[in-house]
């Protein structure tokens, strides 16, 4: 793993820069991607550098498909090779599924939008780098898209549209690069800060007994993509046994 190219999207915060962090214990070197939170980038951008590895950071949103195409020329101008693509960005409006009339256009437009046409971006954009290297790409999903529960119908909506598009791109990319998706359950991250009743059922109804944190997630896709190399098309749940 040592010496090669990451571009992980959202890795500010959360999920995506636990996934920065045990990329770089390997020796990795990361592209961090924020639209957002640059104070939260430019921590990150240090505990990598801490750790041995070199870093990028890269202000894109990943809905535009020019900014995504900026973003791989300019890693790849910076370090010469692209080798893994974590597609993590995503995004969520909390709307009950009994409201239907509370689920909003620009809630429907925001989800597809980021979680499913930002992810088809870059992985369209960084295919003939990752094909050169024989690398590979994991989608950062979410059991939502497999159960139809989640924080709102759009968000299920949109997850498990980004798993059919794993599949697909699989199927169209091999045998050069490998693309699967980790289908993570509630995770512990501020996107589900006010909402601790949730948690607590969610652990409750888990077999492990607890929520999942953002480095379990992180865990399973540095196996993924170090150690799974005959695997392509598959949607890994972590949920500690949620949805069994």
């Amino acid at each position: 793993m040592k010496g090669k190219v990451a571009i992980i999207t959202g890795s500010a915060t959360g999920i995506g820069k636990a996934i920065a962090l045990r990329l770089a214990k390997e020796g990795v070197h990361i592209i961090i991607n924020y639209s957002k939170s640059k104070g939260e980038a430019l921590e990150t951008m240090k505990q990598i550098e801490d750790l041995g590895s070199k870093s990028l950071l890269i202000k894109a949103n990943v809905s535009d498909d020019f900014q995504v195409r900026q973003m791989i020329n300019e890693s790849v101008a910076a370090f010469g090779r692209l080798d893994i693509l974590v597609n993590n960005a995503g995004v969520t409006n909390y709307v009950n599924h009994e409201d239907l009339e509370g689920l909003k256009e620009e809630f429907w437009n925001r989800a597809m939008d980021v979680n499913v046409k930002g992810l088809f971006y870059c992985c369209r954009a960084a295919a003939p780098e990752l094909k050169k290297q024989r690398g590979c790409i994991v989608n950062i999903t979410s059991v939502a898209g497999l159960t139809g529960l989640g924080s709102s119908i759009a968000y299920a909506a949109s997850k498990a549209a980004a798993i059919s598009v794993t599949k697909s791109l699989a199927r169209v990319m091999s045998p050069e690069v490998r693309v699967n998706s980790i289908a993570p359950g509630i995770v512990q991250t501020r996107w589900v800060d006010g909402h601790q009743d949730h948690i607590m059922r969610m652990a409750e109804g888990t077999p492990l007994g607890r929520i999942a944190t953002p480095e379990d997630v992180a865990e399973a896709t540095y196996s993924l993509i170090a150690h799974s190399h005959f695997v392509t098309g598959e949607v890994i749940k972590v949920d500690g046994g949620m949805f069994i």
